[in-house]
């Protein structure tokens, strides 16, 4: 297979290779993507002019990329296979070529031409570029910025993000807005109204962001050039927000969790109501398909069944919220509660050494993460030193809510099972199996870390009918499509 720009000729192309390495990348990152994408994204390659480095990207993104929430890992990845490459980002000896043309960067009186710009001389002219507006003035600062201030030299082990502060730091963009509406404002020669005022400043909050983003970019150019694409790739790949644990993931991370819990649920939601419509068909009317089947001559052509009764399941939830298991706790709740259409009843209670009940909290709230809020903050579950007692907190449950459970009730408990070396009240989980329809488990430590230190977590599943290990958004939503 040849892979050419649009217009040139015929003959082979190394870009077939590096597009080989990208998807391969991509692979490793999460992404799914399939021989067919992978043949669709080369033939896409072959009718975009190679020269449009944006076109590329939206072109290759259209075949590879099948969800907003992957978008992200296809850029990064796009960005280190399909850098810019040249000459003037080679190391060269210890430090970096210094090739952007000080006229590029002029402000109108001309100044800097034909001589090394100084502190404040660059200082203005990146002033009078994001004034401007100008996407290559901006690129040429950037590139001119990271050569002077990011202190970047072949061969040094280190991570890109150093560079990134070294050089946003010099530059002191954080005074540069007020400048920069300053100066607008003068320009206008009156005042601004308040809807011109919040353009200018939004619009100039662009334009710096675009600089930093044109200043990381070339930083990850000229690590690329001196490590090479696949060493960068292996360390700027990040998890796919499915993919990301919940007990440690970051403060962005975590936002990416939230965005994509969304989608999630409406999928679980429309899959449980599919499989409860085919699960409404009960065993063959031998009588109704005979009567039926003289219509057609005695052929038995459309069976007849009798339908079960549509019966929803009752679910309660005893959620364990005390340090990180809290994460967890909070998306697994996020989760039920946008599925409750599928069960007559759900109830939530949270705990660590106490027990409280924090079903009115959802009932009564609009907004899901408001309402985890006021659980968080609110709910009653410090008996008495704060410390998780899993024998304890069940003991409550039991003597509080057991009579609760019958034949028709789901009990999921959420929690890594680490009891602080308490008694454990596997009595309760026996309990509750005898009187419920079933009983899980939600794990989110690995398997392996089960039954190490504190943690009996055998104790609790010789009592379940199901313990799973639900460390990310990929293993919740298994869960759910094998047990509902």
């Amino acid at each position: 297979m040849q892979v050419t720009a649009r217009g040139a000729g015929a003959g082979p192309s190394p870009l077939l290779g590096l597009l080989g390495g990208f998807i391969a990348e991509l692979r490793r990152a999460g992404l799914p993507v399939s021989l067919t994408e992978h043949l669709d994204a080369t033939e896409a390659a072959r009718h975009v002019p190679l020269d449009d480095r944006e076109a590329f990207k939206f072109a290759l993104a259209a075949t590879l990329v099948k969800h907003h929430a992957h978008w992200q890992a296809f850029e990064t990845v796009f960005e280190v296979y399909f850098s810019l490459r040249g000459a003037e980002y080679e190391p060269d000896g210890d430090s970096w070529a210094d090739d952007v043309d000080p006229a590029e960067l002029l402000d109108p009186r001309g100044e800097g031409r034909g001589a090394p710009l100084s502190e404040d001389a660059f200082a203005r002219l990146l002033f009078a570029a994001l004034l401007r507006g100008d996407q290559a003035q901006l690129r040429a600062a950037a590139r001119r910025a990271v050569q002077r201030y990011g202190g970047m030299a072949p061969g040094r082990p280190v991570g890109g993000t150093y560079y990134l502060y070294r050089t946003l730091r010099s530059l002191g963009l954080e005074d540069m807005l007020e400048r920069l509406l300053e100066t607008t404002r003068e320009q206008a020669g009156r005042p601004l109204t308040p809807l011109e005022e919040r353009l200018e400043r939004d619009e100039m909050e662009s334009r710096i962001e675009r600089l930093r983003k044109e200043v990381e970019a070339e930083i990850r150019r000229r690590l690329v050039a001196d490590r090479g694409t696949e060493a960068m790739a292996r360390t700027l790949r990040k998890p796919l927000p499915e993919d990301v644990e919940f007990v440690h993931a970051t403060r962005e991370e975590m936002e990416a969790l939230r965005k994509a819990i969304h989608p999630l649920t409406r999928k679980l939601a429309a899959r449980l109501s599919r499989r409860r419509r085919h699960r409404s068909r009960g065993v063959l009317d031998f009588r109704r398909t005979i009567r039926q089947s003289l219509s057609y001559g005695g052929v038995p052509a459309e069976p007849r069944f009798r339908y079960k009764r549509p019966a929803k399941p009752e679910i309660m939830v005893i959620a364990d919220i005390s340090g990180s298991v809290a994460a967890f706790a909070r998306f697994t709740l996020h989760l039920v509660y946008a599925i409750s259409s599928h069960f007559s009843k759900v109830r939530s209670f949270v705990f660590i050494d106490g027990l409280d009940e924090v079903t009115d909290l959802f009932e009564t709230s609009d907004d899901i993460t408001e309402a985890v809020h006021r659980v968080n903050t609110s709910a009653d579950v410090v008996w008495v030193d704060g410390h998780s007692d899993y024998g304890h907190a069940l003991g409550v449950f039991w003597d509080r809510y057991g009579r609760s459970v019958n034949p028709r009730t789901t009990v999921m408990v959420l929690g890594d099972a680490r009891n602080n070396y308490h008694a454990s009240g596997s009595w309760v989980m026996r309990e509750l199996q005898r009187k419920a329809r079933r009983v899980f488990w939600l794990n989110p430590e690995p398997r392996s870390y089960w039954d190490t230190g504190d943690s009996i977590m055998s104790e609790y599943s010789a009592h379940c009918d199901g313990t799973f290990e639900v460390r990310t958004l990929r293993h919740l939503e298994r869960f759910v499509e094998q047990t509902f």
